[in-house]
């Protein structure tokens, strides 16, 4: 995967070291903003291609950021920092589009909607291409989304993604390769 923090304009610090900043009472705020300033665009990405919307990404993100800061002095540094920032917000995510299923049956219709939302977008600027691709990864069932964009748009590694979902490697390549199908299915059907 591609070092989501690393930034070409700004050099943060290694992991290990926002990690103790944020343990060390006198740096913790320091060190979290850091750590924010760090992740924050790609894990707002990642989020947005999960739940689609840009206020429902920026409530996730800030769920998951918040989530981090209460639970930082838990990480056991078993997995890589950015492998467990990657958990907590596919976890917010997929806890946020299950409470939006329960308040507004958000199942039935979900990509007239994703479509609507799309055109109506202001944030969204991608072509018709990126749009068919957004509304054929719509289609994809729930875990089969998240490994498709975690492999697919973050690059990340099927051993880093099996730390972030918790699920065995071959697992993983499955619903993968299950997805590009579909979404080569709905794509070829979309344009003829």
């Amino acid at each position: 995967m591609k070092d989501p923090g690393n930034k070409d304009h700004k050099e943060y610090p290694k992991d290990e070291v926002l990690i103790d900043m944020i343990l060390d009472p006198v740096s913790c705020d320091a060190g979290f903003r850091l750590l924010v300033m760090k992740y924050q665009e790609s894990l707002y990405w990642h989020i947005r291609k999960l739940v689609h919307r840009h206020e429902d990404a920026d409530d996730v993100i800030q769920n998951t950021f918040l989530k981090v800061y209460r639970n930082l002095k838990n990480f056991k540094k078993e997995s890589k920092l950015y492998t467990w920032l990657y958990r907590i917000a596919t976890n917010e995510s997929i806890t946020h589009i299950n409470d939006r299923k329960r308040r507004a049956s958000y199942e039935d219709g979900q990509a007239n909607e994703l479509k609507d939302q799309l055109k109506a977008d202001t944030y969204f600027d991608g072509g018709e291409a990126e749009r068919m691709m957004a509304l054929a990864i719509a289609e994809l069932p729930e875990k089969q989304r998240v490994v498709f964009n975690l492999r697919y748009y973050e690059e990340m590694s099927y051993n880093d993604m099996s730390q972030v979902l918790e699920t065995s490697v071959g697992a993983l390549k499955a619903s993968y390769h299950h997805a590009v199908k579909k979404v080569e299915h709905y794509i070829k059907k979309a344009m003829s």
